[in-house]
């Protein structure tokens, strides 16, 4: 489900480019729709302290690490909605 909603956005966005609203409010409504069936997204305090705790428990020092931090958080985010995007870039954030 989560990777309808991703599709949708980036069709929303083409359609935004091409100037064609009518299009991009039908891909907004189905966003909508399918969101009511995900669970609820963490919050990006509860994200970031879930990446923070990763760090910590992995001891990386900097973006070399960032494999081995995504790959301890990430058994923690089963069940959550979380943009994969967004994880990688605040984990790079702090890593940096």
């Amino acid at each position: 489900m989560t990777r309808l909603v991703k599709q949708r956005r980036e069709s929303v966005e083409q359609y935004q480019k091409a100037n064609r609203a009518d299009l991009a409010s039908k891909e907004l409504k189905e966003i909508d729709i399918i969101q009511h069936y995900l669970p609820a997204a963490l919050s990006q305090a509860d994200l970031l302290r879930l990446v923070e705790a990763a760090i910590q428990e992995t001891s990386a020092k900097d973006v070399k690490d960032m494999g081995a931090v995504m790959k301890a958080v990430m058994p923690k985010l089963i069940g959550q909605t979380v943009d994969g995007k967004h994880l990688s870039d605040l984990v790079k954030a702090k890593l940096q």
